[in-house]
Formats: structure tokens, C-alpha cells, sequence
């Protein structure tokens, strides 16, 4: 029998977007936060799973997940990438971690 092959691992941008919960360390009189992530993953799903466990262990409370894919996928629908991010990504796959690189609060 044939050995499953390990699909590797690759790094997705995410937009998170997270409720409030206390605890949760956005500033007092915010309604929420925009989270922009870069998770590593066998596939979008994986990252978006992950993400979503993890700011949950972070007392933090997402709504909803937009994936903008992977670095590559980014290019083709004519993103810029920085050097910075770029750098972010690269760190997010060989940790096999979840990156938050920005967080921006909602205020009503």
C-alpha cells in the first residue's frame, strides 16, 4: 500500500472579524475589531480552523472569517505584498503558528 503523501503546508491571509467578550483586551469602548492574520495551513480550511480556535483561547470572540488565500493567490488578483508581510508569512509557516499583524477596533 502506498504512503499518503503530506500535502505541505502553506500560509493564508485572513481577515477576522471579532465581537466583544470580556477579557478580551480591545480598548473599553470599542464594539469589535477587524483581525488581519496569517495562518499556516494545509489548506484555507485548516487556517481558517485554526485561527478561530486560537483567538478563542485568547478570549476573544470571531464572527466572521474572510480568506484572501495564499501569498501566490494574492499576487494573481493583483495584490501588493510588503516586504513586512511577506516577512510575517514566512514566520507563520515555519512556526506553523497563527499571526495577528494588525488589529483594528470598531467604534460606533
Amino acid at each position: 500500500m502506498a504512503e499518503k503523501q503530506k500535502r505541505p503546508a502553506q500560509v493564508y491571509t485572513l481577515l477576522v472579524e471579532v465581537g466583544r467578550k470580556s477579557d478580551d483586551g480591545l480598548p473599553k469602548d470599542s464594539t469589535g475589531a477587524a483581525l488581519m492574520c496569517y495562518a499556516s495551513g494545509v489548506d484555507e480550511a485548516e487556517a481558517v480552523r485554526e485561527t478561530v480556535a486560537i483567538l478563542k483561547q485568547a478570549d476573544m470572540a470571531p464572527l466572521d472569517v474572510t480568506g484572501y488565500g495564499t501569498a501566490d493567490e494574492r499576487r494573481d488578483a493583483g495584490h501588493t505584498i510588503e516586504a513586512d508581510e511577506e516577512e510575517l508569512m514566512t514566520r507563520a509557516l515555519q512556526e506553523n503558528a497563527v499571526i495577528v499583524a494588525q488589529v483594528t477596533p470598531f467604534f460606533d
